[in-house]
């Protein structure tokens, strides 16, 4: 069975830093691409970032780009996600994803497997 056991998520100061993980099993890692999305409260999911294993090649959402970095160390089965500069606008709960196919998408309709969220918190 495809799992995504995600991490990490907690309370942090705006303009602090968190690093949510990602473990993923019962599928070859290499062989999808893998991303975040996030859900505030209120709103509608929301892709964050996504990586092509294979490839290194990474993609983000406008609101993240230039403060999230998206990484996977195939090694572990782990995609990662480091978040800087954090704002009170980031405040949602994070999933893990693996998406259809190897094709980098920020769209959930591209998801066929979704982790358990993990919230994270900024504090202004």
């Amino acid at each position: 069975d495809v799992q995504l056991q995600a991490s990490g998520g907690g309370l942090v100061q705006t303009g602090g830093s968190l690093r949510l993980s990602c473990v993923a099993s019962g599928f070859t890692f290499d062989d999808y691409a893998m991303a975040w999305f996030r859900q505030a409260p209120g709103k509608e999911r929301e892709g964050v970032a996504c990586i092509e294993e294979s490839s290194g090649s990474s993609y983000y959402g406008p609101s993240v780009k230039g403060r999230f970095t998206i990484s996977s160390d195939k090694s572990k089965n782990t995609v990662y996600l480091q978040m800087n500069s954090l704002k009170p606008e980031d405040t949602a709960v994070y999933y893990c994803a693996r998406l259809l196919k190897t094709w980098l998408s920020l769209s959930p309709t591209t998801v066929d497997y979704w982790g358990q969220g993990t919230l994270v918190t900024v504090s202004s």
